[in-house]
């Protein structure tokens, strides 16, 4: 999403495109899975001068008006990323963290079968499903096969 567009979402909505919101956007954009506290240390390198509270702030208006969105990959902080970008869903590595974005049309026919049963509409940008990525898993493969192969005194 180029600035002039986030200017025009803003300005459509009342909102001014404030240096700090212009910066926090910005952090969130390169980042793409960034915590506050990422994008914060991405903000002061050009104004050191904002706080934590500040990008809180800021990621809880933008989200409001729909130019981010949040999901919760682990334990900890959410991470943002834009809300313009495709919807997908988070696969998350449990071992190396590393996070593979799946187009939510991979998810359709669970979605379709909660909304059948459930009549439950599912929210699938928030979605996050932990596991282990190929690399990790050929890895954890191999370990496996390394033990078995090892006699026992």
């Amino acid at each position: 999403m180029a600035t002039t567009d986030w200017k025009t979402d803003l300005r459509e909505r009342g909102y001014r495109l404030t240096p700090q919101r212009q910066l926090v956007l910005e952090a969130v954009d390169s980042l793409e899975h960034a915590t506050p506290d990422d994008i914060l240390t991405e903000v002061r390198r050009t104004a050191s001068g904002v706080n934590i509270s500040t990008v809180y702030r800021t990621l809880e208006l933008l989200e409001e008006l729909g130019l981010v969105s949040h999901a919760h990959l682990g334990h900890g902080a959410p991470t943002y990323h834009l809300a313009d970008r495709h919807h997908h869903i988070h696969l998350v590595c449990r071992d190396c963290t590393e996070v593979i974005e799946a187009d939510v049309s991979v998810a359709e026919s669970f979605t379709r079968q909660l909304r059948a049963s459930f009549g439950f509409d599912t929210d699938m940008k928030h979605f996050a499903i932990f596991g282990r990525c190929a690399s990790c898993s050929a890895a954890h493969r191999a370990q496996d096969t390394d033990k078995s192969r090892t006699p026992t005194s």
